[in-house]
C-alpha cells in the first residue's frame, strides 16, 4: 500500500552516527589505515498518490476550492500527492497544483453517453478521484435515476481503468439560480438518492465515500449566481473534502495497481435491468449478469436498488437478501453461478411500488468470483 510522506522534524539516523564515524578516522589515521564508509543505494522514491478533481464548473471554471484544498494538504504534511487532469490551472490566486478535469457547463449523463472519461483516465492515471458532478443534470431536469446511471458507467470505467481505484463522490452543494424555481428541491432529492446508490456500488477493492457537500452551504452566503462558490463557499467545499481525502491517504493506495486478470482478482462482470410487465403497484422485472472478464466466474453476487420506492418481494433463479432501505442483493442459485468468459445468465423478481412511482427503474450492479481465486 502507498501512504503520502510526511514530513518530520526528527534527526535522521545517518547523521547521528557521522560524529562516531569522524572519531574513528582520526584514530585510524595514525596507523596508516582509513575508513570509506560502505555505500548503499538510496531507496527507491515511491510514485505520488495522483488525484482527479472530476466534474463541471464548479470543479474546473475556476474551481478554486481545489486551491485551497491542496494548499491545506500540503499544510498537513501530505506532500507526495498530484492533482491530475486533462485541464490545465484556471487562477485562483495561490500557487496550487491547478491540474484537473472539471470541464465547465458538462452534463454527467453527457460524459457517460460519450465515453469521454476513459481517455482522460488513460491521461492522467489517477489513485483517487475526488467528484462533485451533476449539477448541470440536476438543473437540465434530468432524471435522478438517469444521473445515477451514469455515476454507475463513469465508476466502471474508472475500475477499468484502475481496479483499486478510490473514489470520492460529493452529494452536491445547494442550487437556487434566478432562472430556475425547482432546483433546490432538486438538489435534495438528488442527494437523498446517493448514499444508497454508493452502499451498493462500493466494494472492498474499490470503496466509494460519500462527502456531504450540501450541509450548512448557502446559496446565499456561499455563492456569487445561487450555483458557483464565491471565496466562503471554496472554504467550506475544501474543508468537507479534507477529511474524507485525508483518511483515504492515511489509509494508503495500492502501490501497483495490476492487471485486470490477474491470479486471484474477482472476475469482472455486468448487470443490466428491464422491466418485463407492470401493473397497478407493482411490476416484474428481470436482470441480466454477463461475465465480462477473460477468465471464467464461479460465482456471482447482483445488488438492485430499485426506484421510486419500489421493494423486490420475490426472486427466482437467485437467492434474496434485502436491506432496512430497500436495497436487493441477488446471489446465484447453486446451478447459473459459473459463467464462462462473455455468458450471461438471468434471474428475475416482482416489486411492489407506491402509487405515486413512475415507470420501473433501479440501479443494478454486480460482482463476480474468478473460478481460480
Amino acid at each position: 500500500m502507498r501512504r503520502t510522506r510526511r514530513s518530520s522534524p526528527r534527526l535522521s539516523p545517518r547523521l547521528r552516527i557521522v560524529p562516531v564515524l569522524g572519531l574513528l578516522a582520526a584514530l585510524l589515521l595514525p596507523l596508516g589505515l582509513t575508513f570509506a564508509p560502505r555505500a548503499t543505494a538510496a531507496p527507491a522514491a515511491a510514485d505520488p498518490v495522483r488525484i482527479m478533481p472530476l466534474g463541471d464548473s464548479i470543479t474546473g471554471s475556476p474551481g478554486c476550492w481545489r486551491a485551497v484544498l491542496w494548499n491545506r494538504l500540503q499544510n498537513s504534511g501530505y506532500t507526495d500527492i498530484d492533482f491530475v487532469g486533462t485541464l490545465p490551472p484556471q487562477g485562483c490566486g495561490q500557487a496550487h497544483d491547478g491540474d484537473n478535469e472539471g470541464h465547465g457547463g458538462e452534463l454527467v449523463t453527457n460524459v457517460a453517453d460519450q465515453n469521454l472519461l476513459p481517455g482522460r483516465l488513460a491521461s492522467t492515471r489517477p489513485d483517487i478521484v475526488v467528484m462533485h458532478f451533476g449539477t448541470n443534470d440536476v438543473w437540465s431536469s434530468i432524471a435522478p435515476d438517469r444521473i445515477l446511471a451514469a455515476y454507475t458507467k463513469l465508476v466502471t470505467q474508472m475500475r477499468t481503468s484502475n481496479p483499486d481505484m478510490r473514489i470520492l463522490v460529493a452529494q452536491l452543494i445547494p442550487m437556487n439560480p434566478a432562472s430556475c424555481a425547482a432546483c433546490a428541491q432538486r438538489v435534495v432529492d438528488f442527494n437523498a438518492r446517493i448514499p444508497g446508490w454508493a452502499r451498493a456500488m462500493s466494494t472492498e477493492r474499490s470503496p466509494i465515500t460519500v462527502v456531504d457537500q450540501w450541509t450548512g452551504f448557502s446559496t446565499a452566503t456561499d455563492t456569487y449566481d445561487g450555483v458557483h462558490p464565491n471565496a466562503s463557499g471554496d472554504d467550506k467545499i475544501a474543508a468537507r473534502w479534507f477529511p474524507a481525502l485525508k483518511a483515504v491517504l492515511d489509509a494508503g493506495v495500492p502501490q501497483d495497481p495490476g492487471d485486470p486478470g490477474d491470479p486471484g482478482e474477482p472476475a469482472a462482470c455486468t448487470a443490466r435491468f428491464r422491466a418485463v410487465s407492470t401493473w397497478q403497484g407493482g411490476y416484474q422485472g428481470e436482470v441480466t449478469v454477463t461475465n465480462t472478464s477473460a477468465s471464467a466466474a464461479s460465482g456471482w453476487t447482483a445488488t438492485v436498488v430499485p426506484a421510486g420506492g419500489a421493494r423486490i418481494g420475490q426472486v427466482w433463479n437467485g437467492t434474496l437478501t434485502t436491506a432496512a432501505d430497500g436495497t436487493a442483493t441477488v446471489t446465484n442459485a447453486g446451478w447459473n453461478g459459473t459463467l464462462a468468459p462473455g455468458a450471461s445468465t438471468t434471474f428475475g423478481f416482482v416489486a411492489t411500488t407506491p402509487a405515486t412511482a413512475g415507470a420501473p427503474a433501479a440501479t443494478v450492479t454486480c460482482t463476480a468470483k474468478s473460478s481460480g481465486a
